[in-house]
């Protein structure tokens, strides 16, 4: 199989189907229409959400779910990640803030023999990159506030870790996701301090942001990753991975 598009979600009965959709269209446009699969990591929805995507699942075959108990966003991708199939296997927000198509993007540089590739909403990392709307202002302050944190601490010379739409091969996805430990919105930063400490090739593709005001992050989500910013970096330390 070639690709596995990993897609966590809880509670996202009002956008699932949307989302689900508007990826298996963008992949069978692809050369691999017949070569993928569509992961729902299902972080025990208490609305209608797992109901959804099984009834999809008559519909669209490559589609499948699976069912976890609600640890965070980190573990939904930690395990939709570990049980794809994919030789390249990418994670992606259910609200499809950033389209399936910058999956293009992606494509040349795996051709080119990266073993990961992240989109960015920062022009700083890759020129082009922006969002369409500003987020509200606690979310620009507390952002540019943890990016600070994030460069001295967790990962230099990265300015967005955080955008929900990164790719990797299989044996890289394998080989960090056994390893990770962080379970809530700081999975990304972990995640590419392992693909630095153990000297993958990451490379970078700009992106055009989608602000989703139903987004899920909070002002306790942004504290929570300021405090594990600090964990990672002693784990690393103390060579816990």
């Amino acid at each position: 199989m070639h690709l596995s598009w990993i897609i966590p979600a809880y509670n996202e009965e009002k956008r699932i189907e949307k989302t689900i959709r508007e990826v298996d269209a963008y992949l069978q446009s692809k050369k691999f229409a017949d070569d993928y699969e569509i992961v729902v990591s299902n972080s025990a929805s208490r609305d209608g959400t797992a109901a959804i995507v099984e009834k999809l699942m008559c519909e669209l075959p490559r589609l499948r779910i699976v069912n976890l108990e609600n640890k965070g966003k980190g573990w939904a991708v930690k395990r939709g990640m570990l049980e794809a199939k994919g030789g390249i296997r990418i994670f992606a927000d259910a609200d499809n803030s950033t389209a399936p198509e910058y999956f293009d993007a992606m494509e040349s540089f795996f051709q080119r023999g990266y073993d990961m590739v992240v989109s960015s909403r920062d022009a700083k990392d890759a020129p082009g990159a922006s969002r369409d709307v500003k987020e509200p202002w606690y979310r620009e302050v507390l952002g540019n506030a943890g990016n600070l944190v994030i460069q001295v601490i967790g990962v230099w010379g990265m300015w967005d870790t955080q955008n929900g739409f990164k790719a990797m091969t299989a044996h890289v996805a394998e080989d960090i996701f056994s390893r990770t430990k962080m379970l809530g919105f700081s999975f990304d930063i972990e995640m590419l301090a392992l693909a630095r400490r153990r000297c993958y090739r990451i490379g970078i593709i700009p992106v055009r942001w989608k602000f989703d005001p139903d987004s899920k992050i909070t002002l306790g989500s942004y504290l929570g990753v300021f405090a594990d910013v600090f964990r990672i970096r002693w784990n690393l330390i103390r060579r816990v991975y």
